[in-house]
């Protein structure tokens, strides 16, 4: 019983996202045509790469120290 719930939640959260994908326009949007027409454009990519680099580079060094203390607790 419970489990045909879940399954018809998710149902109608997945037509629901899809439905609202169609409802868009296929307009430019003009924040974004000014940044590609200023060139400024790279600098937002170039900010958003640096940030995800950044956030990609503390997710490994945060598990290279708990791996290290679940060693130290094993022994």
């Amino acid at each position: 019983m419970i489990n045909s719930i879940k399954k018809a939640t998710l149902l109608t959260a997945i037509l629901i996202g899809s439905a609202s994908a169609f409802a868009q326009d296929n307009q430019p949007v003009e924040m974004a045509t000014g940044l590609y027409q200023s060139g400024k454009i790279y600098v937002v990519v170039t900010v958003v790469s640096i940030i995800f680099v950044g956030i990609l580079t503390y997710l490994v060094m945060l598990d290279r120290k708990i791996s290290k203390l679940e060693k130290e607790i094993k022994k």
